[in-house]
């Protein structure tokens, strides 16, 4: 029970239950596949806050990666 309400471990079941919010109000505003290939922005939330927050490495190959993911997003909601 110790660990369910360890600081970090709650506000990450915090951070799940209001992305499941956000979530379920963006599938009431807009079409699916509209809204779900912006699930794959998720990589690149990860990759900036590891570089600032965690201080990861910064390399061309994960940018390069990177790139590659958001290029597929834009090709998915625009045609």
């Amino acid at each position: 029970m110790k660990f369910l309400f360890d600081p970090l471990i709650f506000s990450g079941f915090i951070s799940a239950f209001i992305a499941s919010v956000f979530w379920m109000l963006a599938m009431t505003k807009f079409e699916l596949t509209y809204a779900y290939p912006f699930m794959a922005l998720s990589p690149a939330l990860v990759f900036i806050i590891g570089i600032f927050v965690l201080g990861e490495t910064f390399t061309i190959g994960k940018v390069l990666g990177l790139l590659v993911i958001m290029i597929g997003i834009i090709i998915t909601v625009k045609v």
